[in-house]
């Protein structure tokens, strides 16, 4: 392979431009802040779920699965890929979405002809192929957050790590599929047609999240939608197509700051400052140093304080 993978963000805007990147019309992604099958429903056309959450270090698939039955047929007549590759999965369960919508969904020449190289593969070799597919890594990677100090290739998950993983829940052939590269199949979760996918899936995720301790709340959920945009225009709400115009601005920006790495400009910054400090004087520099000083000794005592008060 030619190059490692990095960790992107579980963020709507990130996946959005992602696939748009990859040449994806008309589709979207939004954050869901409640396993509720009405807020699902609210979005139109939902093409399945991304679910993010803590996966237990050490787990390893069993024969059957804790919910659900393993589908060993349909991962050879569905698009299947087994995660072959750290830091993959959350590209991975977008991809297994849309390649299974294509029909309903303008996945674009560059997946389709993913699609039709891989497509005949067993799941093992499609994640291979995934992997090691240039275009959906470069893009994959240009999505990732700028940091000077990990080299996220060379990270390797221990026991004390909190490690995250990405699955997709979406409807095919009328079944309700859960899609994990980690597992040996597909899990089906039983019949679900498209428009019962928001009240067969809900439940589902919350059986999952139930099997978590009581503290537990690190998940995240996402809807692959068709484009809310589009909705709003053929509707004719101007106010809700300018909230969505806006939305997508700022995921813009949000994105180009991702990719900036602020070290330089926060060291520059910094040597402006003592360079200032310096010119008024040394008695004023030394006055500029107590008086940090003293701050963070009275903050520390507050904390101090309240600490004990609480106690």
């Amino acid at each position: 392979m030619s190059g490692g993978w990095n960790t992107i963000e579980s963020d709507a805007g990130v996946f959005t431009y992602l696939i748009e990147k990859l040449g994806v019309k008309g589709v979207q992604f939004e954050d869901l802040l409640s396993l509720d099958a009405s807020a699902l429903q609210e979005l139109g056309t939902v093409y399945g779920v991304i679910f993010l959450f803590k996966y237990p270090t050490g787990e390893r698939p069993g024969e059957k699965p804790k919910d659900g039955s393993y589908d060993h047929e349909a991962a050879n007549n569905l698009f299947f890929a087994a995660q072959t590759i750290q830091n993959a999965c959350g590209t991975q369960a977008l991809i297994s979405v849309l390649l299974n919508k294509e029909g309903e969904v303008n996945i674009g020449k560059d997946l389709k002809e993913f699609k039709e190289f891989a497509g005949e593969f067993p799941p093992e070799l499609r994640g291979e192929t995934l992997s090691n597919s240039d275009l959906i890594r470069e893009t994959h990677n240009s999505f990732a957050r700028s940091s000077p100090f990990v080299d996220e290739t060379q990270r390797t998950a221990t026991e004390d790590d909190d490690v995250f993983h990405f699955i997709a829940y979406t409807s095919i052939n009328n079944k309700l599929y859960e899609l994990d590269g980690l597992q040996p199949a597909p899990i089906l979760h039983g019949p679900c047609t498209a428009a019962d996918f928001p009240s067969k899936v809900v439940p589902v995720l919350q059986r999952r999240v139930a099997r978590y301790p009581d503290g537990e709340i690190r998940f995240n959920l996402m809807a692959c939608v068709k484009d809310l945009r589009i909705r709003a225009r053929e509707i004719g709400d101007e106010e809700e197509l300018e909230m969505r115009e806006d939305q997508r601005a700022k995921w813009l920006w949000e994105n180009s700051l991702r990719r900036h790495n602020f070290v330089g400009f926060v060291g520059e910054l910094l040597k402006s400052v003592v360079k200032a400090k310096l010119e008024e004087g040394g008695d004023a520099y030394d006055k500029w140093v107590e008086e940090a000083k003293g701050r963070s000794k009275k903050r520390a005592e507050d904390l101090r304080k309240q600490a004990a008060g609480g106690a």
